[in-house]
């Protein structure tokens, strides 16, 4: 069964990584020349309810590419404000190691491939046409274009193109597959009602910051620098990762280490940076204007059932951002999995798989999805490592870090396993 998906974020990936796993022959267009996309500067895993999720996922038998940001982890088991037991991946080496695993796995992937044009034969897509005029046929489709810009979005909505991985101007804004089908998108919406969120962090240069930072960042992962009350700038309203819009990240300068230190609020004019002792000499890594601002997300998430499924297109499925408002790698690649997993079965006549809503993450997807269906909800941004979703998983008591607890829940659910086979 030939899978195609669009877009090489984590969300594809895992996508990708599923599909393989159960025998289908996956080809996977990325649009830009590197895979992972946000994932490429992020970095965050495991941080409150996601560690449950990744744990539940493993259970399930979807633990493949967490596998592989565990054991490339610079940190393990962290805290910083807000967030407990939480892994830092190295951004430097986890795009290779996933391209590598996917490759292995026998994923076809094509680089710098924009999707462009649709073929249809009434409600089913048949083929995929990118920049480059390559058609790809497929039986299943697979729609992980993420959220974010293009360009004109992060004009108009944001503080302007602010440089970012996302490499717009380099190899073309995102184009939704979703969108070439002829579906009608959804786009979340700020607190003043403006639509769109702001990506959530930054990435600044160690080597700009002053020694004892970087020992800091070296020896326990996070450095929490408080800021002078003349320089404080607070921008944490208009953040897509609503879990981090927390005091402590307006008060001080809190940097994670991925690699690069990971600034972690959505933008910080350099001038006031500079004036904090310690980051003197800093300097923007990504986004490389992020002293003015970041990139744009959430303008077009699809219409889709818990099976992930897209409405009214009968071979067309979504994950990541395109799956709705959940934000995060981890939720990426939850949905990617998912998706991968329900393509494939479509694909032999099989019924597709709903996770149940015992598990965090099958109500993670019901539950999203029914609360983009109101005004209220699409003003909201999920994760399961805080916010919104990250209270629901404590109130209904699903929330613990217990492996023992974890498997037994899955195994009640019968599905122990289930991403293994057909």
């Amino acid at each position: 069964m030939r899978i195609v998906i669009a877009g090489g974020g984590w969300a594809g990936c895992a996508a990708a990584a599923a599909a393989s796993k159960v025998g289908a022959e996956v080809t996977l267009l990325e649009r830009t020349d590197m895979l992972l996309g946000t994932g490429l500067v992020g970095g965050i895993m495991r941080n409150n309810g996601r560690y449950m999720a990744t744990e539940e996922m493993i259970a399930l038998g979807g633990g493949d590419i967490f596998a592989i940001t565990d054991a490339n982890s610079r940190h393990k088991n962290i805290s910083f404000p807000g967030h407990e037991h939480a892994n830092l991946y190295d951004i430097g080496k986890v795009p290779g190691a996933v391209t590598r695993f996917l490759k292995t796995a026998g994923v076809n992937i094509k680089f710098k491939s924009r999707v462009k044009k649709v073929e249809m034969n009434g409600n089913r897509i048949q083929a995929v046409i990118t920049d480059q005029g390559k058609r790809y046929e497929g039986d299943v489709f697979i729609d992980t274009t993420g959220t974010a810009g293009p360009m004109k979005n992060c004009v108009r909505y944001g503080n302007g193109c602010a440089m970012c991985v996302l490499r717009c101007p380099s190899f073309g804004g995102r184009v939704s597959l979703t969108g070439l089908a002829g579906i009608s998108e959804t786009q979340g919406i700020k607190p003043n009602g403006a639509v769109g969120a702001m990506s959530g962090s930054c990435k600044l240069y160690k080597e700009s910051l002053a020694p004892w930072i970087v020992d800091t960042l070296n020896e326990k992962g996070v450095a929490v620098i408080p800021v002078p009350e003349h320089l404080k700038e607070n921008h944490l309203d208009i953040k897509a990762c609503q879990q981090y819009a927390l005091a402590d990240f307006a008060e001080n300068v809190i940097l994670l280490d991925t690699g690069h230190a990971k600034l972690m609020t959505p933008y910080f004019e350099l001038a006031r940076l500079q004036q904090i002792p310690g980051f003197e000499n800093a300097r923007y890594e990504d986004p490389y204007s992020g002293g003015k601002g970041n990139s744009m997300r959430y303008f077009a998430m699809a219409p889709r059932d818990n099976t992930l499924k897209v409405n009214n297109i009968d071979n067309l499925f979504c994950a990541g951002e395109k799956a709705g408002l959940l934000v995060g790698h981890t939720e990426a690649i939850v949905t990617g999995t998912l998706a991968g997993y329900n393509a494939t079965r479509f694909a032999h006549g099989l019924e597709a798989l709903t996770l149940p809503e015992e598990l965090a993450v099958g109500d993670a997807i019901s539950y999203v999805n029914d609360q983009m269906q109101t005004s209220e909800g699409l003003g909201l941004k999920y994760t399961f490592s805080g916010s919104v979703l990250f209270k629901r998983m404590q109130k209904l008591g699903q929330y613990t870090t217990n492996h023992a607890e974890i498997k037994k829940r899955v195994a009640q659910t019968g599905l122990s396993g289930v991403f293994n086979n057909l």
